[in-house]
């Protein structure tokens, strides 16, 4: 991918204060005004039980890239030896300018996020990270998932707010997310909707709200039934 195709195919973005990008199509921040790592490593890596569950060959899949923040808290967790995989589904990738600019605000990531930034920009979507395996599936979820060939042990379910953007939280995604996950395997969410969580429950997981993050009271955890 060229950088200028990469730059028309971008995610359109506007600025916050603190350098938190905002989704311009969804309205929508793509991290916590309060702190976006801290968000991650509560939601999506203890929400999972994250990283005491992680071992060689555990497999995570992700709803929604965005600017790769989850990616690089999971890399930093996983101490090896041997390897993991990362798999996520995003149908606005973001410019790899405006990935560094976002990430900036995290220093304590800065060697990893300097990688990240150096293969997305490069157009590639398949890539090493420390030790983890990485594969980002460009497009619409709902096309994609539903061919994808593989499981998941653990799903962090990250696409903007339900309420801005319900295509990526239906009925039949998070069905989807069930067929492709492992026996015991988990979700986390920072959501707490109750449309999601009753989805989810449908789809075969047993479902428990926990604190949230921040200022949000309740997030929505789970384990596949």
């Amino acid at each position: 991918m060229s950088p200028r195709q990469q730059s028309l195919d971008a995610a359109p973005l506007i600025w916050r204060e603190g350098g938190v990008p905002v989704s311009e199509r969804f309205d929508d921040p793509y991290f916590s005004l309060q702190g976006g790592l801290a968000e991650t490593l509560h939601v999506f890596l203890a929400g999972n039980g994250l990283p005491g569950r992680l071992r060689e060959g555990f497999r995570i899949a992700e709803l929604g890239f965005g600017t790769g923040l989850n990616l690089l808290a999971t890399a930093r967790a996983w101490a090896g030896p041997g390897r993991i995989s990362f798999t996520s589904f995003e149908a606005y990738p973001m410019a790899a300018g405006d990935m560094a600019r976002a990430l900036a605000a995290f220093p304590e990531l800065s060697g990893l996020a300097a990688d990240l930034v150096r293969d997305w920009g490069r157009g590639l979507r398949a890539f090493a990270l420390a030790g983890v395996d990485v594969q980002v599936i460009e497009g619409d979820a709902a096309a994609t998932l539903p061919h994808w060939d593989r499981m998941a042990d653990a799903w962090y379910l990250d696409g903007f707010s339900p309420a801005k953007n319900p295509d990526l939280w239906s009925d039949a995604l998070m069905a989807a997310v069930a067929r492709h996950t492992a026996p015991g395997g988990t979700f986390a969410t920072y959501t707490a909707a109750g449309h999601v969580r009753r989805a989810l429950e449908a789809a075969g997981f047993a479902v428990g709200r926990r604190p949230g993050f921040g200022r949000k009271r309740h997030m929505t955890a789970g384990v596949l039934r």
